[in-house]
């Protein structure tokens, strides 16, 4: 109990939380099938990245928070690569507060920069590396102030 009473009170100094885990799929429209039907989830997002031609989707169950998303990536894309098994984690999504200031501050701590901090619609995204080269996406809102000086 006491280790409930302690990560209730906790704040996240670091303005980090864990959203979702990405997935790399071959056939969007068969995993989607899948997802739905075998295991019951919904969609709740379908997209598409101009800065790198994916398409995601992200599912979620009834009554569960996480949220998978199902990313395609065609030949054209720059992060197109064949399809081998084990290479299905495609990235964990983080939200953080200030992507920017996060994408700094992870590269000083040791991360690899993958994909600098870029605009897509009033989000901001960026990605790096992790010690293993695991791929983390850090993702947040674009703030008020930054919005009025793009």
């Amino acid at each position: 109990m006491a280790s409930k009473k302690r990560s209730k009170g906790k704040s996240n100094l670091l303005g980090v939380r864990f959203w979702y885990t990405g997935i790399r799929v071959k056939d969007l429209e068969k995993s989607i099938r899948f997802y739905r039907e075998a295991l019951g989830f919904r969609v709740v997002l379908k997209g598409k990245m101009k800065v790198h031609e994916g398409t995601y989707v992200q599912l979620r169950t009834p009554t569960g928070k996480q949220i998978l998303e199902l990313n395609y990536y065609p030949k054209t894309s720059r992060f197109y690569e064949e399809y081998v098994n084990g290479s299905e984690l495609d990235h964990l999504g983080l939200y953080v507060r200030d992507v920017r200031g996060q994408y700094e501050r992870l590269i000083k701590l040791g991360c690899e920069p993958a994909v600098e901090p870029f605009n897509q619609g009033s989000w901001v995204l960026a990605f790096v590396k992790d010690p293993n080269g695991v791929w983390l996406e850090l993702i947040g809102r674009e703030t008020k102030k930054k919005r009025q000086n793009v």
